[in-house]
């Protein structure tokens, strides 16, 4: 799990006076949001439109921050409302390199896969019971280095929205409807992404118990 580094200064005030001053221009504050927020903008990035661009989305996305910070009604967190900027400014670089993010983008049901839909009744559960993990504890397990790899290789090859949402909500802990807010889908569509994407990376858990590699 992504995790913020420390932040004396923010820690000091509740985030209504940290909002506050950054508004009112202080630079120290400005820095302080750079610093706890640039890991998290960085990925949704790469998640939205790839390696490629995420760097310069990013810088994108602090320009317009710094510009319209005067305009943030509080409607919503302040990291909501940093991720949505960085995550519509990946969403029209994607769109200006002639990429678009669809849900059609889901359909890899690989007849085998976690996601084909003859591993499951109709009720959604599954059709055969899965493969017990060996060790102790799921922590236990995600602390082995390949297996890590193995996560992120994997990771890297998911659909963008697939890769958003599942960032979003099972690595920066967004609300669902905070991710349907971000990402301009449905809740529907948000629940579907993350299910996919967790059984996908189920799969190559199952697969690396089973075989010791990716």
């Amino acid at each position: 799990m992504t995790t913020s580094p420390p932040s004396t200064y923010m820690d000091n005030m509740d985030e209504q006076a940290f909002i506050t001053a950054l508004i009112a221009g202080d630079d120290r504050a400005f820095c302080e949001i750079i610093t706890r927020f640039q890991h998290t903008m960085l990925s949704i990035a790469r998640a939205i439109c790839g390696d490629t661009f995420a760097d310069d989305v990013v810088q994108d996305a602090w320009v317009a921050i710094h510009n319209n910070i005067g305009k943030f009604e509080q409607r919503s967190s302040l990291k909501t409302w940093v991720i949505t900027i960085v995550s519509n400014e990946a969403k029209a670089r994607l769109r200006r390199e002639s990429r678009r993010i669809s849900l059609e983008e889901l359909d890899g049901e690989a007849p085998g896969s976690y996601l084909d839909g003859n591993n499951f009744k109709s009720d959604g559960h599954w059709q055969s019971a899965t493969p017990m993990w060996n060790c102790e504890s799921p922590e236990e397990l995600l602390e082995e280095k390949q297996l890590q790899h193995c996560i992120n290789k994997t990771l890297n090859l998911l659909p963008p929205a697939q890769k958003a949402a599942f960032m979003l909500r099972d690595i920066e802990q967004q609300s669902f409807e905070e991710i349907c807010e971000i990402l301009q889908v449905s809740a529907a569509n948000v629940r579907v992404l993350v299910h996919r994407a967790r059984l996908t990376l189920m799969q190559v858990i199952d697969r690396y118990q089973e075989t010791g590699s990716c």
